[in-house]
């Protein structure tokens, strides 16, 4: 649950750091926290919010780390395929025909529409524009990750992701002021999916993928490059 109350052990767990480690950033205010007593109490869904702003500064190595507590946590199993079976069939906008970012965030949306999976359209772009309001979701040069600030458990059918890809790029607030061409439209019904999703991601998504991405001839082409980087990313835990 978001609203789920951790302690200092818990969150230790839960990110795979050590607990002094997490007790230097709460007391720092580094962390979301809240001091008692001794110690200090944390709420879930702050934590997952907290490391989703760190999430573009870390390494393959952290990334993993995370993924394999958020699974242990939720009780997944870490081995499992989970981005590739989210994305519908239509699922893949390639070109996407978008100049601006809220014009691509409709598109990928409509996407989603247009597989049924989708209650209200207009209300999810716009609970993605509010997520971009608060900071960027581009995670690396030209790749963007737009999302809800929460996840949907009464606005969308089911866990999904869209992918689309542009031929010129759009402004997106990319780290080092690139023009996006690859972005995940990613909608999760659920809290304990979206961490997760995004940890995954993350990690499937280094440099040679992205150039292959970037290269593939069509939208099918870009599914298999996915499937199979998601493959060797969870052979590898």
């Amino acid at each position: 649950m978001p609203h789920e109350a951790m302690n200092v052990d818990q969150v230790a767990s839960y990110l795979k750091m050590a607990a002094r480690e997490v007790v230097k950033l709460a007391s720092r205010g580094q962390i979301p926290a809240r001091r008692v007593g001794e110690s200090f109490q944390f709420r879930k869904g702050q934590i997952d919010q907290w490391v989703e702003t760190q999430m573009r500064d870390l390494p393959a190595h952290r990334l993993a780390e995370i993924e394999h507590g958020v699974s242990v946590h939720h009780g997944v199993d870490p081995r499992a395929q989970l981005v590739t079976p989210m994305i519908p069939a239509g699922g893949i906008v390639a070109p996407l025909l978008a100049r601006t970012r809220d014009s691509a965030i409709r598109s990928l949306v409509a996407a989603a529409d247009e597989a049924g999976i989708v209650y209200d359209a207009n209300d999810l772009v716009e609970k993605v524009r509010q997520r971009e309001e608060l900071y960027s979701t581009a995670i690396h040069p030209g790749i963007a990750l737009p999302h809800p600030r929460h996840p949907l458990p009464h606005d969308i059918a089911e866990s999904f992701i869209i992918v689309g890809r542009t031929s010129s790029g759009i402004p997106y607030g990319c780290p080092d002021g690139s023009l996006a061409r690859l972005l995940l439209l990613i909608c999760c019904k659920d809290e304990r999916t979206h961490l997760h999703v995004l940890a995954r991601i993350g990690r499937m998504l280094d440099d040679t993928t992205i150039a292959a991405l970037m290269e593939a001839e069509d939208a099918g082409a870009i599914r298999d490059r996915l499937e199979r980087r998601e493959r060797i990313v969870v052979a590898g835990l």
